[in-house]
């Protein structure tokens, strides 16, 4: 069972503070992890992907995924993938497109809308919840796995 020294919380002011925990989040992330983004629509989590992708050095241009279902990039040594399955009408959709195989211990995969394939994904490392908060947004990094507390340790300690 994870206590709560497995849960980070961040407020964030701006865009510009969701890229910088993107870029902050990036260098504790580790290939193999499983990340699901949850958020309502414009809660943020295409910009937390960007600040991410921008941190891992990839200088290209980050799009949501909504009609695409997953976008692909290729960083450093490493290939991560931004799922949206948000316009999933049955999770069996996830099986048919044969995402399964991407999912290994050389990528990062980061789902949004992963509830829309209930109980076929890999279990999650991480959950990162982004919510409205007054001018900003709030965000909370739940780590569920040995491996995600691990790198959430890293993410609280400053290099």
């Amino acid at each position: 069972m994870h206590g709560a020294d497995d849960t980070a919380c961040r407020y964030l002011a701006d865009e510009n503070a969701t890229l910088a925990l993107g870029a902050q989040i990036a260098a504790a992330l580790q290939p193999g992890m499983t990340i699901f983004l949850e958020g309502d629509l414009g809660a943020g989590k295409t910009t937390l992907t960007r600040g991410i992708l921008r941190g891992l050095g990839f200088a290209g241009r980050v799009k949501s995924p909504t009609y695409t279902l997953v976008e692909p990039y290729a960083v450093s040594n490493l290939n991560l993938y931004h799922f949206d399955l948000y316009r999933f009408q049955d999770p069996m959709e996830w099986v048919d497109a044969g995402f399964r195989d991407y999912f290994n211990p050389q990528t990062i995969c980061l789902i949004e809308w992963a509830d829309k394939a209930q109980g076929l994904l890999p279990a999650a490392d991480w959950t990162i919840l982004l919510a409205p908060s007054g001018e900003g947004r709030s965000i909370e990094i739940q780590a569920h796995t040995e491996h995600g507390t691990a790198c959430l340790a890293q993410l609280a300690t400053p290099p």
